[in-house]
């Protein structure tokens, strides 16, 4: 595959003079691995959907009647479409033909730089470029409403877990997505860096939704049955859905507001009394239209509406994510934690300032404490020199 790349050739590229002898011996062995070609796209995606093309396209069809929406997805094209409209689009929902080749620009080196120039890289990558300004479409401005003051009262350290700055001491103190649990309903959907698949499988009287990264399943009923009772809560709700025409419409209540619907799941949870209302219609051989409003009075100023694409990528395979195993985060964070209560109370008895807690986002190789503190190490548990 693409990751296969001629390492001794990167070495080449990188290391200056002293990989130039070289160059004559791994010639041959370079020259067998091919780049993979990237493709400028020349229109918006979603205009190429055979839905769009042809007024007349049928949906393929399960051997029991219903719209086949089966088969394995990604949200990889939409890396590029933001979730907010950026304030200078106002309520205008398309990119204009210039504003769309830059985009498209940018994704092809993107690409690339992935696919053909990095070394190694975690991230994904997808293949076609969408037109759209934003993906919530609703409220008019394209942008996810304020909280409310019940929303805001509702926020605590852990909403962003270890991408924020801690206090780190319990497993409460840590976001889902750090302890593997979930990332939520709504955190499944938006395209993160990698783990962007989703497989959907259908039965006669129901339709099941997997996500790839931490692997939940929704299994959402389309035989006319009701929801639960009320008295019974879940991460990922409940879910009971229906067909009209082509569009699979499904109605997701019983929340245990423990999840968020930012990305990955990390942000200010919503309440329990949120209901979200997902519309999927197949559009193309290639494509899914997946659109998801939300309702939540207890947490948003107003509901709002996401649209995405689900697509299906060249040689895409959904593999086991076994989060859990020798994940990091939870003993880092702690590990972390100690380190600045240890810098901290050197701090106070040397009469300095506190050492500032510096959220993920701020943070840089430069940045980082250049001290001989103790860290944890992961692997063992326990503490040792770095």
């Amino acid at each position: 595959m693409n990751r296969e790349r001629c390492v001794e050739g990167r070495a080449i590229r990188y290391g200056g003079a002293r990989a130039v002898p070289l160059l004559a011996m791994l010639a041959f062995s370079c020259a067998a691995a091919a780049q993979t070609p990237i493709n400028i796209s020349t229109l918006p995606a979603e205009e190429t959907a055979a839905a769009m093309a042809d007024r007349n396209w049928q949906a393929p069809r399960t051997s029991w009647g219903d719209p086949d929406l089966g088969g394995v997805w990604t949200t990889d094209d939409m890396q590029s479409v933001p979730r907010d409209r950026p304030p200078a689009f106002g309520t205008r929902e398309k990119l204009t033909s210039e504003e769309f080749k830059e985009r498209a620009a940018a994704d092809a080196d993107r690409w690339d730089r992935i696919l053909n120039r990095e070394q190694y890289s975690a991230n994904s990558v997808g293949s076609r470029t969408f037109g759209w300004t934003s993906q919530i479409i609703e409220p008019a401005d394209g942008r996810l409403p304020e909280m409310n003051e019940a929303g805001l009262a509702r926020a605590t350290l852990a909403d962003r877990g270890t991408y924020g700055a801690g206090p780190f001491n319990r497993f409460e103190d840590f976001h889902l997505y750090d302890r593997c649990m979930t990332r939520g309903m709504m955190g499944s959907v938006f395209a993160s860096i990698y783990g962007n698949g989703l497989r959907i499988v259908q039965t006669p009287g129901a339709v099941a939704i997997s996500y790839e990264m931490l692997p939940d399943t929704r299994v959402i009923h389309t035989d006319g049955r009701p929801h639960v009772q009320s008295s019974v809560k879940q991460y990922l709700g409940n879910s009971v859905g229906r067909w009209e025409g082509d569009t699979l419409v499904v109605e997701t209540t019983n929340f245990n507001g423990k999840t968020s619907v930012g990305g990955n799941g990390i942000g200010t949870r919503h309440s329990s009394a949120m209901k979200v209302t997902e519309r999927l219609r197949r559009v193309d051989p290639a494509m899914i239209e997946y659109v998801a409003r939300v309702e939540d009075p207890e947490t948003y100023t107003a509901p709002w509406t996401l649209r995405i694409m689900l697509t299906s990528q060249p040689g895409y395979e959904i593999f086991e994510y076994s989060c859990h195993e020798r994940n990091r985060a939870v003993s880092g964070g702690l590990g972390g934690e100690r380190n600045y209560q240890e810098r901290a109370a050197k701090a106070v008895a040397e009469g300095r300032p506190l050492p500032p807690r510096v959220p993920l986002e701020d943070v840089s190789i430069n940045s980082l404490p250049d001290d001989e503190s103790e860290f944890i190490d992961v692997n063992r548990g326990e503490a040792s020199e770095e």
